[in-house]
């Protein structure tokens, strides 16, 4: 090989760098997909909080990751925290099956219709208007481009997933304001997106469910049509004074430390934490909020608050479905292509949304 030939190659580490990451795929998708029994001599002693008792592929990931020495995005620069939940997601996430996946734009953002292989186009059909999770600084299509597909893939729902401002760069009420824009674009245009106004939903999994529960309110306010929320461990109070906030926060994923950076960036004026567009918990409950579906994790800081807001909407006569994953921490969302339990719970998320809208 010639001087010239060796010095126009990329550098080892950067040829080496695919390699690694199809390993570690195969290592971790291997582990955690093994028997139950091989899992738990490997993950260790159970773990048991609260009369809860981790699930044990859960468990393994968790020892995995700290094995690998893996940091959280949390303790990294924020664009290289970034692309780390980018990473992480693309390993739990694996390849779904999908009828088809297009991008598009809602209004002045990015968005991504997932459309499912038993949709048949003509009719007006369901939709779910869908903002992702990451703390209000984290994520993107990407980042749940998998759960993504596999809700729409097994609802049978359409799903519309929504790419807003993020902070630091736009602290609140940034990405609130872009949701709830984003959905009265997709009220607006309706027709053109083959969607049954009378079938339209929000929903989102952690700062992505706090954003569709804000959405859901602002559109009861507002009289527009909007048939159900789907919420998936959402954080509805940024006081942060839940007992789950500091039962678990170290050692499941989401840490206090990760949970700091997000109301930082995302709220630097503590005076806004009690502005109901970031605490839907202190909301007032308007006539006519869509009915819900809010699932929860047994390990996830946010469980309380989330669980509260449940029992606030039932209070207000909202008709709402709570639901604990008890063995699961948060994030689980987006762990669909590997392991058993976080692929399972779900599948019972992406039944909520079919009964819901048929």
């Amino acid at each position: 090989m010639s001087r010239a030939t060796r010095a126009s190659r990329p550098p080892l580490k950067e040829r080496l760098a695919p390699r690694l990451a199809r390993a570690e795929a195969a290592v971790f998708r291997g582990a955690m997909n093994l028997p139950e029994g091989v899992q738990r001599r490997l993950a260790g002693r159970p773990v048991v909080r609260e009369g809860q008792t981790l699930a044990v592929d859960t468990q393994l990931m968790l020892r995995l990751q700290k094995v690998a020495r893996k940091a959280g995005a949390e303790t990294l620069d924020i664009p290289d925290g970034r692309l780390a939940i980018l990473e992480q997601s693309a390993l739990a996430g694996g390849r779904q099956p999908i009828g088809s996946a297009q991008d598009v734009k809602v209004g002045h953002l990015l968005g991504r219709l997932y459309t499912p292989t038993s949709h048949r186009p003509g009719a007006p059909a369901p939709l779910l208007v869908f903002f992702h999770g990451g703390g209000f600084i984290y994520g993107d299509l990407d980042s749940h481009d998998a759960p993504c597909r596999f809700l729409a893939e097994r609802s049978g729902v359409r799903v519309l997933a929504v790419d807003y401002r993020l902070a630091p760069e736009e602290p609140f009420p940034a990405a609130y304001d872009d949701c709830v824009a984003a959905y009265r674009w997709v009220v607006a245009n309706a027709a053109d997106l083959d969607a049954d106004p009378a079938r339209l939903a929000v929903g989102g999994d952690s700062a992505g469910g706090n954003l569709a529960a804000g959405v859901a309110i602002a559109a009861a306010r507002d009289g527009l049509p909007l048939a159900f929320q789907l919420l998936i461990y959402p954080m509805t109070d940024a006081r942060g004074q839940a007992a789950s906030r500091q039962a678990f926060g170290a050692g499941f994923f989401l840490t206090t430390e990760f949970i700091g950076l997000a109301s930082s960036s995302y709220t630097p004026d503590a005076a806004t934490h009690t502005d109901p567009r970031v605490s839907p918990l202190l909301a007032d409950i308007p006539p006519g909020l869509a009915p819900a579906y809010l699932c929860t994790a047994g390990f996830d800081p946010l469980r309380d608050e989330g669980e509260a807001f449940a029992r606030r909407l039932a209070d207000a006569g909202v008709e709402v479905e709570l639901q604990r994953f008890a063995d699961q921490i948060h994030g689980f969302f987006n762990i669909v292509g590997a392991g058993r339990t976080s692929r399972a719970a779900c599948a019972v998320i992406a039944a909520k949304l079919r009964a819901a809208l048929g």
